[in-house]
């Protein structure tokens, strides 16, 4: 079992994180002008959220499995936790088989400069938000 008791908190967390992110126009801006659809399927508990960066505004939909994706990436909860503290190398993950993407993976690596501020952003929004517990790296 992973870190995360349930598929409800997990997704309630980071659903509430990419909000904050679609907020921020320093990172949103750059995700909107990429006007990719990315769809994120976790596991460990299992969680979808689509992040659809192809309109005016940033759109977060939980459970969309019906929305077609320009990306579709896979990852354990865990990963993708480690992954916003600025633990985890996308290429090595990628490497390593702890993240699948499916879709234009150039433009996915592209993105990276663009979200480098999250990962100063996410301890900080699990303390504010009530998600202390998982402030742990």
């Amino acid at each position: 079992m992973g870190l995360f008791e349930s598929s409800e908190k997990f997704e309630e967390m980071l659903a509430g994180f990419f909000r904050q992110l679609a907020e921020t126009p320093a990172i949103a801006d750059k995700l909107l002008a990429s006007k990719l659809i990315i769809r994120f399927s976790y596991s460990d508990p299992d969680v979808v959220l689509l992040i659809d960066c192809s309109g005016d505004s940033l759109e977060i939909r939980t459970g969309d499995t019906d929305t077609k994706a320009t990306v579709d990436m896979s990852m354990s909860a865990d990963i993708a936790h480690k992954f916003w503290f600025g633990k985890v190398n996308l290429m090595a993950a990628l490497t390593r088989k702890q993240m699948v993407a499916k879709g234009p993976i150039p433009k996915i690596l592209k993105l990276l400069p663009a979200i480098k501020p999250s990962y100063a952003m996410y301890p900080k929004y699990l303390d504010e938000n009530g998600y202390g517990e998982y402030n742990i790296y």
